[in-house]
């Protein structure tokens, strides 16, 4: 193009000019509107003096499940052991939750697989016991308490976002945590489905190596004669545990609670388990 303007005399090399300018305008133009999108925060900074930058206390990595008895059970409220709702804000986090992750270091870090996963019907309520949200940000974890204030920073593109816990999950033994869709959206999981993420706890409104209330949950099967079955053998077995059979989203699940919700006794439980259909899994309940 620059050769005929050429030959066609100043005229026209002027013309072409004006026309190359004209589309550096708009392509300047274009690229400004690509900008003004919000960058992602950057990851949480490293500890001095520590090659990772994550303290890791030590925490059993089982997965977990809700943290409320299913509503069929047909003994009386305090009998059935109900766990009381844990609050978040709207939205799942707070301007003040923001500030706090951007001006404190996390007490706690570990590394895992992400998933996502959406409501599969209007109005199911989490395990924290309110109504679950897929615009909030919002996370399920199997262990954390609930309440729990993290960012979740994506491995492969540094995409990382704040929000708390509030559901159990992810129920598949080689991912660690299943976020909203507002969530995924936000650490950049939403289109993979997948990815490796870095899990930073900064607040827990519960410690996290001691105390909490637990149990062991066996899942899933697809039919409720298998689970029903489980649950008759476990009886016999914990004869002074509540082992409990209930219905999930297509699945059917047995949950055994030890004396008093305690935590070294659902451990020992889970690590004993081999069901032979399904997988052993220790929960927090609060």
């Amino acid at each position: 193009m620059i050769l005929r303007a050429r030959l066609a005399g100043d005229g026209r090399v002027a013309l072409a000019a004006a026309g190359v300018l004209v589309c550096l305008l708009a392509a300047g133009c274009g690229h400004k509107q690509v900008a003004q999108l919000p960058p992602q925060a950057a990851p949480p900074p490293l500890h001095p003096g520590n090659d990772t930058g994550r303290v890791r206390p030590a925490l059993p990595n089982y997965p977990t499940e809700a943290n409320r008895e299913p509503a069929t059970t047909t003994t009386t409220t305090a009998s059935r052991g109900r766990i009381d709702i844990t609050p978040i804000p709207d939205g799942g986090i707070s301007e003040g939750d923001l500030e706090y992750v951007e001006t404190h270091d996390p007490i706690y870090s570990f590394d895992g697989a992400a998933t996502w996963y959406r409501s599969p019907y209007k109005g199911r309520r989490a395990a924290n016991g309110e109504v679950f949200d897929n615009n909030a940000l919002t996370a399920a974890n199997r262990t954390l308490p609930m309440g729990t204030l993290i960012r979740v920073t994506n491995l492969k593109t540094g995409q990382s976002a704040a929000m708390r816990v509030n559901d159990r999950g992810p129920f598949v033994p080689d991912k660690n945590i299943d976020l909203s869709i507002a969530s995924a959206k936000a650490v950049g999981i939403y289109y993979s489905g997948t990815a490796p993420v870095r899990i930073d706890v900064y607040r827990a409104p519960k410690p996290l190596g001691t105390g909490g209330r637990w149990c062991v949950q066996i899942g899933a099967f697809t039919s409720r004669g298998k689970a029903e079955r489980l649950k008759a053998k476990l009886k016999d077995e914990y004869p002074d545990a509540r082992v409990i059979e209930f219905s999930g989203e297509r699945s059917y699940w047995v949950r055994i609670r030890p004396p008093g919700d305690d935590r070294q006794q659902a451990i020992s439980i889970a690590q004993r388990l081999r069901p032979e259909e399904g997988e052993a899994y220790l929960t927090r309940l609060d």
